[in-house]
């Protein structure tokens, strides 16, 4: 069993280790002070269970564990964090967390849990029928294939008859980083998952390593408008969790597997130069906030009468973490995200209470108050004056 534990404070990572070796010493237990280096163990070992801390230098544990899942389904996931805030929690146990323990850690708890999620991994492996193995060892087998067709090697001797069946039509989408020199192992790590995750979403295909900074995504979906939003939404991602510039160069629909090499070795090309009129690598941060900030904005505007919307809701159209965009919306708009939505659903109030004779519990609904009392609670307070003395008072003003 080999266990990941990836916190930065070196006393919690020590601490679980040797609570662990004392308890189980059959684990094997890996050790991570940072989401980069988590990443890297993740590929390097075959990891069954990940505790990770929340706040971390860089990535933090919930978008860890968000951009680990698509890659390894298998794993499971716990969270450790001095924070107790309810979003937290919530957040995790959205993503599949098994449990979200508070430091400092119970020795006791700590060995029931992973003695806990050992014996559901073994239930779990013990059902898998022998037809999954083989589809997943035919997914290996298909995308070892492709990756020596992508990069020229020769594939005379291997049967590409598999993969053509399974993709009849496809496109082909080449993803590089803008590193220069320096190690971009979490960001490959990040576009790997990413990408993998929007291409099992729109469609179906699967994503290679071409180098150490590129990749290539074969994605087969149904018509060009789905490609178009996955495509939007893979630099919507990438924009937010990337730290480099990124470029991404994708082909027209294919129906050829052998013109593959060419293809893929023209993208590279449009993703690694610049050329005259070509769009710029996507740059981080700054522009892009901007940008998140207006469409969202645009997004509260045609939704905020409607009494399911939230901030998590918000934060996911625009591809952002839901309290990093929290406090990007106040620091651009000047307003905290709830004061904002309450500012409009109360300015549509006063119009409908100037302008109509619908009763207050029609107003509130339509608003997204489903409760009159609060409608009312939150009207005079904002105003000073309840909806119905609001609206006597224009009536009389009106004469």
């Amino acid at each position: 069993m080999h266990i990941l534990v990836a916190d930065d404070e070196s006393i919690i990572r020590t601490g679980v280790r040797r609570t662990l070796e004392q308890a189980r010493p059959g684990y094997t237990i890996h050790l991570a002070d940072s989401a980069d280096q988590a990443a890297k163990l993740l590929t390097e070992h075959p990891i069954d269970i990940v505790l990770t801390d929340i706040l971390m230098p860089g990535m933090n544990g919930l978008e860890f564990m968000q951009l680990s899942r698509a890659k390894h389904p298998g794993i499971k996931w716990v969270v450790i964090s001095a924070h107790s805030e309810f979003s937290y929690a919530q957040k995790a146990v959205q993503l599949g967390a098994k449990d979200y323990l508070l430091k400092p850690i119970g020795k006791k708890r700590l060995v029931e849990l992973l003695e806990e999620l050992e014996a559901e991994l073994g239930r779990e492996r013990s059902e898998v029928k022998q037809s999954e193995l083989l589809r997943t060892n035919l997914k290996y087998l298909r995308e070892g294939m492709f990756q020596r067709l992508a990069a020229g090697h020769d594939i005379r001797n291997l049967d590409i008859g598999p993969l053509m069946d399974r993709y009849p039509e496809f496109y082909l989408v080449v993803v590089r980083l803008e590193a220069g020199s320096r190690d971009a192992g979490l960001e490959h790590f990040i576009v790997d998952n990413v990408f993998s995750e929007l291409i099992g979403r729109y469609g179906e295909g699967f994503v290679v390593s071409y180098d150490r900074l590129t990749l290539i995504g074969l994605a087969s979906v149904e018509t060009e408008d789905a490609f178009a939003q996955l495509i939007a939404s893979l630099r919507g991602y990438l924009g937010h969790y990337l730290k480099l510039p990124f470029r991404i160069a994708s082909s027209g629909v294919m129906k050829e597997i052998r013109s593959v090499p060419d293809t893929i070795m023209k993208l590279a090309r449009q993703a690694s130069h610049a050329a005259a009129g070509q769009e710029e690598a996507v740059r981080i941060k700054g522009g892009s906030d901007n940008k998140a900030i207006e469409v969202a904005l645009q997004y509260i505007e045609a939704h905020y009468k409607e009494e399911t919307l939230s901030l998590e809701r918000i934060a996911s159209v625009v591809y952002l973490n839901p309290v990093y965009f929290s406090q990007l919306f106040k620091q651009k708009t000047g307003q905290g995200f709830k004061d904002y939505i309450i500012g409009l659903r109360l300015e549509e109030a006063k119009l409908l209470l100037r302008e109509s004779d619908l009763k207050l519990a029609d107003i509130a609904e339509r608003i997204g108050y489903q409760d009159m009392r609060h409608f009312t609670q939150v009207f005079r307070k904002r105003f000073m004056q309840t909806p119905t003395e609001y609206r006597t008072r224009k009536k009389m003003e009106q004469r």
